[in-house]
């Protein structure tokens, strides 16, 4: 699988979100220059990173300090200002309020859509990034209790094609399954 430079500077530990996921949660949330978001999950910070590339301003989560390190290591090589990262466990807080979007990449993150929904302005998203079905069940399962609107799942294919003279065709190799990634509107 093909990485842009960008990507490829970016020091990684955990697993991370790929491009090909990070494109669609920017195009179907329509994160812009005026939005503030909230990560959680941070990792190795990637997701962080491009929203912040793009955001007004963006606050990320995780409870595990040596991830932190990677991420701000990140963060500052790429000189990202309005990124601020946080050890903290959303499932219990989050601070910032009337935010665009949260999304959510960690292990039980259906018992953070409460204080998602708390922190949500009326319209923004929630994003889940789910790597098993059983868990997208549970989250959407939660969705629903909340009263969120338009939740939709989907899972992004990648599949990078060998050309050559004798004939092109799919590569044997590359990444499929990433995560399905849920989406829902806080309403009203």
């Amino acid at each position: 699988m093909y990485l842009p430079e960008h990507y490829r500077r970016l020091k990684r530990a955990p697993q991370v979100i790929l491009p090909k996921d990070i494109g669609i949660i920017l195009a179907y949330t329509g994160v812009n220059r005026d939005s503030v978001c909230v990560d959680a999950g941070t990792g190795s910070g990637w997701l962080a990173v491009s929203l912040a590339r793009v955001a007004k301003h963006v606050t990320s989560y995780d409870v595990r300090e040596d991830f932190i390190k990677i991420a701000e290591r990140n963060r500052e090589m790429e000189r990202l200002e309005n990124l601020t990262i946080r050890l903290g466990d959303v499932k219990k807080k989050i601070e910032e309020r009337d935010v665009d979007i949260v999304t959510l990449d960690m292990p039980d993150s259906d018992k953070a859509l409460k204080n998602a929904h708390k922190s949500l302005r009326t319209g923004g998203y929630v994003v889940g990034y789910l790597p098993h079905m059983e868990q997208v069940k549970k989250f959407v399962e939660v969705l629903d209790k909340l009263k969120f609107t338009e939740t939709f799942t989907t899972e992004v294919i990648a599949r990078d094609m060998l050309v050559r003279e004798e004939g092109t065709r799919p590569s044997t190799k590359g990444v499929w399954h990433t995560a399905y990634l849920v989406f829902a509107r806080k309403g009203e």
